[in-house]
C-alpha cells in the first residue's frame, strides 16, 4: 500500500508539474506571438533602402586632383546590414590601393522628425563622425554634408544610384565655400 501511494503521490507530481509547464509554455507561445505581432514594421523609407543588404565588391575611382595628382584606384568590400528591427542600416567597409587604406562605419536611419535620412560615417582617417542628410532625388539617394576644416567650409554631397539589379554607382564631390562642386571619387560596387 506505500508503495503504491508513493506511485500516486509522484505520478500526481509529475502531472502537476506538466500540466504547469504545458500552461506556462502555452502562455509564453502567446505572449511571444502577441510581442511578434506588436512589434511595428520599420519605416517605409528605411524599407526602400534593403537594396543595400549584403556584400559588395567596389572600386573606388580617385581622378586628378589637387589630392591626388596622378589620380588613382582602390578596391575594397563594403558589408551591408540591417540593424535593429530593420529601422537603421550597419555599414563596414575597406578599401586598399595606391590611394590609402581606408576603413569605416556607415550607420543610415530615418528621421521621422526631420522627414530625412540621417547617415553617421565613421573613418580611420578623421577623428568623430561625419554627419549627413539625405532624400531621395529622383532614383538617387543624395546625402550632403558641411563641416568646418582649417578655417574653411567644406560642402560634401554623396549621390548613390542603384544601376542595375546587384550594381550600384556612388559619387562623392565636394566644395570649399560657395566654389562650385568638384568630383572626388566614384565608387563602382556589385553585389556578391
Amino acid at each position: 500500500m506505500k508503495k503504491n501511494w508513493k506511485i500516486l503521490v509522484a505520478a500526481s507530481s509529475l502531472s502537476l508539474t506538466v500540466a504547469i509547464c504545458a500552461h506556462g509554455w502555452s502562455f509564453r507561445q502567446e505572449k511571444s506571438e502577441s510581442k511578434a505581432a506588436a512589434a511595428p514594421k520599420p519605416a517605409a523609407e528605411m524599407q526602400r533602402l534593403n537594396f543595400y543588404v549584403g556584400e559588395w565588391d567596389y572600386t573606388e575611382t580617385y581622378p586628378k586632383s589637387a589630392f591626388y595628382p596622378g589620380g588613382g584606384k582602390n578596391t575594397g568590400l563594403y558589408t551591408s546590414k540591417l540593424g535593429p528591427g530593420g529601422n537603421s542600416l550597419i555599414n563596414g567597409f575597406h578599401s586598399k590601393g595606391p590611394v590609402g587604406d581606408f576603413e569605416g562605419l556607415l550607420l543610415i536611419t530615418w528621421d521621422p522628425k526631420e522627414n530625412a535620412y540621417k547617415s553617421y560615417v565613421f573613418g580611420n582617417s578623421f577623428p568623430g563622425a561625419i554627419v549627413e542628410t539625405g532624400q531621395f532625388e529622383g532614383d538617387a539617394l543624395v546625402f550632403r554634408s558641411e563641416l568646418s576644416t582649417g578655417g574653411s567650409t567644406v560642402k560634401l554631397k554623396n549621390v548613390t544610384r542603384l544601376v542595375s539589379p546587384g550594381k550600384l554607382v556612388s559619387e562623392e564631390y565636394f566644395a570649399v565655400k560657395d566654389a562650385p562642386e568638384t568630383l572626388f571619387v566614384t565608387v563602382d560596387a556589385t553585389k556578391r
